[in-house]
């Protein structure tokens, strides 16, 4: 195969002026939160000396953002999209721009002043994502989704990969006031970006719109309940719950491989690294027939990458299967943003996205938690072999019992009718 047809695919870019419009904002913000993601906890613990306080600001901040993706997901689907994503991104200039301010106090910023803010900023930060999600997909031709999924998840790994570093060289020069004036400024930037996209109507229901209990339902049984995106959200489950790594790292590196701080935070970096390769060789992902089947395949491609991270005895080795990890995932994310995107009506985007959203926010924490509660149990190793094994079992399973993933394809007609699964 040529290289050429390896590489990123950019046929997004060159043919609509609002996914351009859309890259680049979320290019832009992607670099203020990863900043704003170093300096918030620094900040917190500054203030405190409590590593306890850091997390209830991580957790308030959880649960705002889950609430703001359910609210948003409806809203999403029963008026203006654009509306909603300049909402949340002006939300963020000012939310940010009271940080700043908080930092400039005369004696010791207010923690209240943090909470407020880092709440806010995950309850209407989730309205602009969500719309957004529901919105990007109607800016491509159904064929080019797998290669308009590459290159948002490209810039969101950009972004993990540099925002952070760059965040605490900033705040090393310049302190956490200039880091969050910094944001605010960012978030300006892609207010404005977002404000130049066209009116973005969700499509209208027929009949009499029904009350928002009634929308709320009508979303989750579609994505329960169709038999290309309940099984996806079945999968997803399964490699959060199991896959998830993270949370052992910095004992497995103590306890197995014995390295230190240094390694840890090497180790921390390769996920990312995987999948940026990932996503910078992601042109096949475009012209993939069997998008279900690879689809279980990047997923039980994870969970081996885990099991044998867990039966690592060397650094390197550790590393390698790390960058592994991060590889699947990433091809994961764009065959299941096409299959989502393409098997779910207009109409229904907002709910849809915000389902896969909310189980993707509870599911990061619950599978940290999982793997934590196996390790005291059976060691750091012993829990990433099982975790490891257990998403390779749940694939197989998967692929075995819901037919209508494994054989699952891109479809090239946007679906009409959501009754008909």
């Amino acid at each position: 195969m040529k290289l050429s047809r390896l590489m990123v695919d950019t046929g997004p870019l060159r043919q609509s002026r609002e996914f351009r419009i859309v890259f680049t904002a979320r290019l832009v913000s992607v670099f203020g939160l990863g900043f704003a993601a170093v300096a918030l906890p620094l900040q917190v613990y500054q203030l405190t000396g409590s590593s306890l306080m850091v997390a209830t600001v991580h957790a308030a901040t959880a649960v705002s953002v889950l609430a703001g993706t359910l609210i948003g997901g409806l809203l999403a689907d029963r008026g203006d999209r654009r509306r909603l994503i300049v909402i949340g991104r002006a939300s963020a200039v000012l939310g940010f721009g009271a940080l700043a301010a908080n930092t400039l106090l005369p004696e010791t910023p207010w923690l209240w002043v943090i909470y407020a803010a880092a709440v806010g900023n995950g309850l209407f930060g989730s309205f602009s994502a969500v719309a957004l999600q529901a919105a990007a997909p109607g800016f491509v031709a159904p064929d080019r989704l797998p290669a308009a999924g590459a290159l948002l998840a490209l810039n969101a790994e950009l972004g993990s990969v540099l925002a952070p570093a760059l965040g605490g060289v900033l705040i090393a020069a310049w302190g956490i006031g200039a880091n969050y004036a910094v944001t605010a400024a960012l978030s300006l930037v892609t207010t404005a970006l977002v404000w130049r996209l066209p009116r973005l109507d969700a499509p209208a229901a027929t009949g009499p719109r029904p009350s928002a209990a009634a929308d709320l339902r009508e979303g989750a049984r579609f994505a329960l309940r169709h038999r290309v995106v309940g099984p996806l959200l079945l999968l997803g489950l399964v490699q959060m719950l199991f896959a998830t790594p993270a949370v052992l790292v910095p004992e497995f590196t103590d306890k197995v491989l014995g390295g230190g701080e240094a390694l840890v935070g090497l180790l921390y970096t390769a996920p990312a690294l995987g999948a940026l390769i990932g996503s910078l060789t992601s042109g096949w992902a475009g012209r993939a027939h069997r998008t279900g089947g690879l689809l279980l395949a990047a997923v039980a491609l994870c969970g081996a990458a885990v099991l044998a991270l867990g039966a690592s005895p060397w650094a390197p080795l550790a590393f390698a299967f790390l960058v592994l990890l991060g590889f699947g995932q990433v091809v994961e994310e764009i065959l299941r943003y096409a299959l989502l995107q393409s098997h779910t009506p207009d109409r229904l985007r907002g709910r849809v996205n915000a389902v896969w959203t909310a189980q993707a926010t509870v599911g990061d924490s619950t599978g940290a938690l999982t793997l934590g509660a196996l390790a005291p149990l059976v060691g750091a190793a012993g829990a990433l072999m099982a975790g490891g094994a257990l998403t390779v079992a749940g694939a197989a399973l998967v692929a075995l019992t819901c037919a209508g993933l494994r054989t699952g394809r891109v479809r090239t007609a946007r679906p009409q009718d959501p009754s008909v699964p």
